[in-house]
Formats: C-alpha cells, structure tokens, sequence
C-alpha cells in the first residue's frame, strides 16, 4: 500500500500564493507518476499538473505559468508551488500517485483545502 500525506493548503487573498507538499510512504517502487487534482464543490475532480518519474510535466491550461510542479526523489515528495492565486482556484486538492506492478494502481491523498478569498 501506498500513503500519501499532504500539507500546505489554507486561506490566501486573490493574487497571493501557497505551496502544497505531499509525502509518499509505503509501497512506493516503480511510480511512474504523481500529481495533483483538484475538486470544486459541484464540480468534477479534476487534473492540475502532474510530473514523471522522468521529469517531464504537465499542467491544466487554467494553471499554466502560474503553477509550479516539483518533485523530490529522494523525498518521495512532490511540490506544488501556486502563485497569482485565483478565487476560481478554491477548491479541495488531492495528491496523486500511480505505480506500476503489473498494472497501474493509483493512490490518493486525503486532500487538503485551498481558499482563495479578499
């Protein structure tokens, strides 16, 4: 099994920023990816920015050039740095991990909320 434990989230003014982490434990060989997701109330979950275990990335179109994916290897933790914050980026935030061993198996944190509000 595979355990995810975020921090980071909270109550930002539009404009500000917050940086999320997640740690990985447990059956963590063979990741191929982690990320994060994101779920609005009334709303679908949805992806935003992922990285490989290769490095590559990928972001939502919504976040691109204000959010910056990192990933520590040796931490098993994965970053998510939010800058310009937007009130339309409140939602609840989900660390993400898939694995493969035999075939893919992805994990999810319990989420952490992020309130963008004046």
């Amino acid at each position: 099994q595979v355990q995810l434990v975020e921090s980071g989230g909270g109550l930002v003014q539009p404009g500000g920023s917050l940086r999320l982490s997640c740690a990985a434990s447990g059956s963590i060989s063979n990741i191929i990816t982690m990320g994060w997701y994101r779920q609005a109330p009334g709303k679908q979950r949805e992806l935003v920015a992922a990285v490989t275990s290769g490095g590559a990335t990928n972001y939502a179109d919504s976040v691109k050039g204000r959010f910056t994916i990192s990933r520590d290897n040796a931490k098993n933790t994965v970053y998510l740095q939010m800058n310009s914050l937007k009130p339309e980026d409140t939602a609840v935030y989900y660390c993400n991990l898939v694995r493969q061993a035999g075939v893919r198996y992805a994990f999810w944190g319990p989420g952490t909320q992020v309130t963008v509000s004046s």
